[in-house]
Order: structure tokens, then sequence, then C-alpha cells
């Protein structure tokens, strides 16, 4: 029996004691996973998808890898010559090639014994996307990530890894664009993602989802950042019926950083739980938050948002913001967020508010001649691109800009 043998064992046996999560546990309160609990989900095999690259939708020129229901697909990927010592593909792949490699950082940061999609994930490892970047080396181009769900006539599931590696003193840029090719039976995307970000590496990471009215997403990040390293992420929802997204970063050197954004659009019956953990261990650390919601319908938005810092987190620096904005009376919203702090010489803030679109500014947009629908989307577009211009990566602030715009007329 191998290493990841008894990784998927272990965990295995650990899924089958906790289950899913239930609305009983604290972290779980707002979001119901009895809907995805009670569907008979069945594996998805491997599934090679007929389809052209150049109609995969994309936000940015990119090294692009390309995966359908959790696998690999190389014959639909495009990389150009990456820079020497740079590792991008398909876990499975990686995992022969550079068996060392995987090893030493599989399973080493998302190890949270209680936490039952994670468990799950891992005891159902066959492949994913790995990136791993030499200490001093900076990759220009972005690295693409298209993970697409499609041809389900039964309900599948899959269970995607993404790991990764950058050494001391590198850059990478890495975008995931998750979507449906088509519609068809209810689809469950469970993936775990372990970010090992080095002394004074950088890291950019951009996700939109926009899955199938009948999918359930569910994402774990677990990330740790070592001496002055730097995370810029940013989450884009727009699909699913029902997707979590929860991120638990460690600012585990001196003088690290972490800025943490997005925004969700959300309608109908949807739900879109965001669920963050800042993990401050060590001083002089710096973490910046905010999220923004639309919500129409009677769609759910949930944010639970958690600073920690603990007593050696001295010349802490910590801000953190959920907003957002009901369109209708059945629309909902639940904000939770939270402050633990056991040092002294901090500062740190959070908050949370909720409201509608700001009256004074409608009946200023109408009295110069714009008609409500107008001035309303005008308004929602300037509430969602305040956020989105958090992004530093101006390719994918502008393609996020559009999909973001786009929301408002699919409804």
């Amino acid at each position: 029996m191998t290493w990841l043998d008894t990784l998927r064992n272990t965990n295995r046996s650990r899924f089958a004691e906790l289950g899913f999560p239930k609305t009983g546990q604290e972290a779980w309160r707002f979001t119901n996973l009895g809907a995805l609990a009670g569907t008979p989900f069945q594996p998805a095999p491997p599934a090679f998808a007929k389809v052209a690259i150049e109609t995969l939708p994309s936000v940015t020129p990119s090294h692009r890898l390309v995966f359908v229901n959790g696998f690999f697909c190389a014959n639909v990927s495009a990389s150009d010559i990456l820079p020497e010592g740079v590792i991008a593909g398909g876990l499975a792949a990686t995992l022969n090639q550079h068996p060392a490699l995987i090893e030493a950082h599989l399973g080493k940061l998302a190890h949270d014994t209680n936490h039952a999609p994670q468990a799950l994930n891992t005891a159902h490892i066959a492949d994913g996307a790995v990136l791993y970047v030499p200490k001093g080396v900076r990759v220009a181009r972005p690295i693409e990530l298209v993970w697409i769900g499609t041809g389900a006539n039964e309900p599948l599931s899959w269970h995607p890894r993404l790991l990764v590696v950058l050494e001391p003193g590198s850059e990478a840029t890495l975008i995931e664009h998750h979507l449906s090719l088509d519609d068809g039976a209810a689809t469950f995307a469970n993936g775990v993602s372990e970010l090992a970000v080095g002394a004074h590496a950088r890291l950019h990471h951009y996700k939109v989802q926009r899955e199938r009215n009948s999918a359930f997403h569910l994402s774990t990040v677990a990330g740790r950042l070592e001496q002055g390293a730097y995370y810029e992420g940013f989450l884009l929802t727009l699909g699913a019926k029902l997707s979590r997204n929860e991120i638990k970063l460690v600012l585990a050197g001196p003088g690290a950083e972490a800025k943490l954004s997005g925004a969700y659009l959300v309608r109908g019956q949807q739900l879109c739980d965001t669920t963050t953990l800042i993990d401050h261990a060590t001083a002089h650390g710096s973490s910046q938050q905010l999220f923004k919601g639309v919500i129409d319908g009677a769609a759910q938005g949930v944010f639970q948002g958690k600073i920690l810092v603990r007593p050696d987190a001295q010349k802490t620096n910590a801000h953190q913001l959920s907003r957002a904005l009901l369109l209708s009376d059945d629309a909902r919203i639940d904000a939770k967020p939270e402050l633990e702090i056991h040092a002294d010489d901090v500062k740190c803030s959070h908050g949370a508010t909720t409201g509608d679109l700001d009256d004074d500014a409608m009946f200023y947009l109408r009295a110069r001649g714009i008609d409500q629908d107008s001035a309303r989307s005008l308004l929602i577009d300037a509430y969602v691109n305040e956020v989105i211009a958090e992004i530093t990566f101006e390719p994918v602030r502008e393609a996020f800009e559009a999909l973001a715009s786009a929301w408002r007329y699919a409804g």
C-alpha cells in the first residue's frame, strides 16, 4: 500500500464517521446540505470532452489547463514553454513524473480531521492540478485552470485537488474558471486546494464560478504564507444551485500579507456561502478582506469571516468588511463577522452591512432622463465594480467586470 492509498483510506473512514455537515453545527448553521446529501451521486468517470480549445471561455491569454469532470484533458489544453523548473499540469501525471514532490506537499496543509468535505475529497483523490514554481522564478503569463462539468445524464460527482507550491522569492498568477457546458442532471464538484507560498513569494489567485443551476459546488482552500509572502485572492460567484467557498489562510511568517476579496451575484433559489479564516500566527502580518453580494429573488447569501490574532502576532493589521445588496423582499443575507484577538498591539476591524438600492442615487439618475431599468443597472454595476477594482491584474479585472455585468441580462 502506498502513502497515497493510506491517505485515501484514512480520510474515507473519517468521512464515514462525520457524514455531511448539518445545520446544527455552528460553521454550517446557515447552509443546509440536505439536498446535496440526499442526491445519489455517482463518481464521474474520465470524460475527455471533444471540444475545440478556441470554443472554451478564457479570461486572458495564458497557459491553459483544461479539466473535464475533474480529470485533466491534455488534448484540449495549451501551454507555451514554461520557465525552467516550473511544473504546471495534471495531478495524476505529475505524481508519476515527480512523486517525491507530490508526497512532500499533498495533504500537508489540508489536514483538518473534522472537516467532512475535505475528508471526502481526500478519500477520492484521482486527479486535479499542480503548479510548482522554483525559487526565484517569475512566471510571466498566467496559468489558467478551466474546470468543466459536462455530459451528466445521472447525478455525477468529482473531487479535484489543486496543489500550488511557490518556493521562496517566486511569483505566479493563477486563474480558475469553473463552468458547465450543458444542462443535465445534478452535479457535485468538491474541490480542495493547498497553497504553499514561500518566503517573499507572490501568488495572485483569481476564481470565477458559473456552473449550471443544478450544480452543487464546494471549495476548500488551505493556504500558508511564510515570511514576507504575499497572497491576492478574488472570488466571483455567479452560478450553481448551492456553492460554498471556504478559505483558511495562515500567515505563518513575519510580514506576510493577504488580500482577499470577492463578489457574488445570485438570484432565484441560489445559495452562496463565503466562509473565511485569516490566522495571524506571527508578528507584523497584514490582511484585508472585502466581499460584496448582490442577492435577488429568493436567493440567500452567507458570509462568515473570522480574523484570529495569536499571542505572538503583535503589530498585526487586519480588516474585514462584508456588504450585501438586496434586490427583492425575499432575498436574504446571513452575516457573521468575527474577531478573536490574543495580542494587544494590533489594529483590527470588522463589519457587515446590508441594504437596498440607494433611493437618492436612483432619483438623481431618473431626474436626468435615465429610465428605471437602466438606472438600476448602472447602480448595480457601480456597486459590484467597486470590489472588482481590487483585482490588480487588469485583464482579469476587465473580464470579471464583463461577466458581472452580463449576469444582469441573464435573469
